[in-house]
């Protein structure tokens, strides 16, 4: 057992009020989604399909946008932890700006690029799914300077250690989607669309409000009531330094899970189907790891920033121990709760069968490997290690889990069955170990931006 270093920056009140909020807005997030696959369930499996097609480029475009908020939290939590927060205060709203330009660039370029996304990016998809994930895509991307603005609002917010603020905005931004839904498939027979519109408002409404807080000058982190804003070379080079890393770490990992949903498209609309239930699922089922994995960054980033690597591997050593216990817990329930999820999504037997099995091998390495394989780099780059973590990830990605997925899938013929078991054992499983090494190896502890 660690021994309690003195003087501890965060009680564990504080770390309690900052992962149960960040468990619950995860959840919440999450949802959007989940409501969008299962109230579109009513129009069909096709419509299933596409929507988690498109969903799963969203899903890209959230990680690459919180891993750019992730560097922007970095910098102001160290500059917090030593002491200045007049400059946090500017890393704050340098990184608003940061995420809300690069939004928009990513949005005009996706509208110019749409047809080559339905048509190339996932390999060859049948009419129906191809025709419903159009009608998707059509309107969801206008939400995606909405999704920058927002993950980088609620990272500023997670360095103040203020996660409840951020999670009650997450829950209007659900309510607003389900009632979206409910109105516009329901009520207006709009099917995919529907759900698309729903969540565009549903993302803007947390956008604005998210930004709106933020230009309160009491907070700890506010950032100025202007239109118009002067970039500042090397505060934004320390953000991109350390977001960029993250964002191609983040971008190249799910870009790899989209290269495996074309493989996974191969084995058929069953397959697809099964693969994109799972794949909500597997999202819910990680929520307590990825919340710990948040927290890290505003715990970590502050006791580096005050030269307290005793205290920093205290929190590591006990913020691990907090999402095993959380994972084991919450698995359980997820695997307990199976039989009612199927009801939900009325799956034909096929393709409920292959879920199952997809589910439980995802299971198994969620409770061994992956608060290893994820939560502890999350400690790393807060130090400022992100260099290293991102290498590792990029290799394991395309070595063990693309690369075990095609032998396990197709050479030994487990069909998509075998993407999973190469993801949850062999990519994780290799990531671990490397990062289990790094931490001991006390490398990252020479890492700090500023001296």
């Amino acid at each position: 057992m660690k021994s309690q270093p003195k003087n501890l920056i965060f009680s564990n009140k504080d770390l309690i009020h900052l992962v149960i909020p960040l468990v619950i807005e995860l959840a919440l997030k999450l949802i959007v989604g989940l409501l969008d696959s299962i109230m579109v369930s009513s129009v069909g499996e096709a419509a299933v399909s596409g929507v988690s097609l498109i969903d799963t480029v969203f899903q890209l475009l959230i990680y690459i946008f919180a891993a750019l908020a992730a560097g922007g939290a970095i910098v102001a939590g160290q500059r917090l932890g030593a002491g200045n927060k007049a400059e946090a205060k500017r890393s704050a709203g340098e990184l608003i700006w940061l995420n809300a330009i690069i939004s928009l660039v990513i949005m005009l370029l996706m509208s110019g690029i749409s047809e080559w996304i339905l048509t190339h990016l996932f390999g060859h998809i049948e009419a129906d799914v191809y025709y419903h994930a159009k009608r998707y895509l059509f309107v969801a991307v206008f939400s995606i300077p909405a999704i920058g603005i927002f993950e980088a609002g609620t990272a500023i917010f997670r360095t103040m250690n203020d996660s409840e603020t951020t999670m009650k905005i997450s829950l209007l931004m659900n309510a607003i989607n389900a009632v979206g839904n409910a109105i516009l498939i329901y009520g207006f027979l709009m099917g995919t669309q529907g759900a698309a519109l729903s969540t565009l408002v549903s993302r803007w409404v947390a956008a604005f409000i998210v930004v709106w807080l933020l230009l309160n000058p009491k907070r700890e982190l506010s950032i100025e009531r202007s239109l118009r804003h002067r970039f500042d070379w090397n505060l934004t080079q320390n953000i991109l330094s350390l977001g960029i890393p993250n964002g191609v770490e983040n971008g190249i990992f799910q870009l790899g899970k989209i290269v495996i949903l074309g493989f996974v498209t191969t084995f058929g609309t069953s397959a697809i189907t099964a693969n994109a239930v799972t794949q909500t699922l597997a999202s819910l089922e990680v929520i307590p790891g990825s919340a710990v994995q948040l927290a890290m960054i505003p715990v970590i980033s502050r006791c580096v920033g005050k030269n307290g690597y005793e205290q920093a591997r205290y929190y590591n050593w006990k913020l691990m121990k907090m999402a095993y216990a959380a994972m084991w817990i919450w698995c359980g329930v997820m695997v307990l709760s199976l039989p009612g999820i199927l009801k939900i999504y009325k799956l034909s037997e096929e393709t409920a069968k292959l879920m199952i099995t997809m589910f439980l091998w995802h299971t198994a390495g969620a409770v061994t490997l992956w608060p290893l394989s994820f939560d502890l780099p999350a400690s790393l780059r807060a130090s400022g290690d992100v260099r290293f973590p991102m290498v590792i990830s990029i290799l394991s990605m395309w070595v063990m889990r693309l690369g075990g997925a095609h032998i396990l899938a197709g050479s030994l013929q487990l069909g998509a069955v075998g993407v999973w078991i190469a993801m949850s054992m062999l990519d994780w499983g290799f990531r671990g170990t490397i990062y289990v090494f790094r931490w001991r190896g006390g490398k990252w502890m020479e890492k700090r931006l500023f001296n």
